[in-house]
């Protein structure tokens, strides 16, 4: 081989193992990223359900926390019914060749307003629950106040209300009173 030929294999191999090294870094650094934000996601306050949380507290109050919280939920029940059923007439109205811009805004102000009555009773429930319980008991309990749904939750990205994602919550079959639970 001549000293020519010698040159290119030398050089061809450098280039090859910078290319390598710089995969490599690549590779790592991304890899990094990726478990930082893995991690990130699990210090969230809340990513169990909230009957895991119930799980976790004093053995004794248990059963009650449940009924109460599950008693809460189903008076609720009607509000996200009811928004769910506006959004869904909202939808349809779209869809038809006579639609009428403002009674599709109302039915959607109606929606939200349903369902942010539904929040404030499933809320306001479980304040009292928490009221009722020894310290220990609430800081376990606490991130049920969070309006983060995990059941919903597919990408990690944060919270995916009532009426969002697949035609607006039209092939949903539960509620957010008894996701909640």
């Amino acid at each position: 081989m001549t000293s020519r030929g010698l040159k290119i294999a030398l050089a061809a191999s450098v280039a090859l193992n910078v290319f390598a090294v710089a995969s490599g870094a690549t590779l790592w650094v991304v890899r990094e990223q990726i478990a930082k934000r893995v991690s990130e996601a699990r210090q969230t306050p809340r990513r169990e359900p909230w009957s895991i949380l119930v799980a976790r507290i004093g053995p004794e109050a248990q059963d009650e926390v449940r009924a109460r919280l599950r008693t809460r939920a189903m008076e609720a029940r009607p509000d996200f019914e009811q928004a769910r059923e506006a959004r869904r007439r909202a939808i349809r109205m779209t869809q038809d060749d006579t639609f009428n811009p403002v009674e599709v805004a109302a039915l959607l102000e109606s929606s939200r307003a349903s369902e942010l009555r539904g929040r404030a009773h499933l809320e306001t429930g479980a304040v009292e629950v928490l009221a009722s319980l020894p310290a220990d008991d609430r800081k376990i309990l606490g991130p049920i106040l969070s309006r983060h749904n995990p059941r919903n939750d597919k990408t990690g990205a944060g919270e995916k209300g009532a009426g969002q994602g697949d035609a607006a919550g039209a092939t949903k079959t539960t509620s957010p009173a008894e996701a909640s639970l």
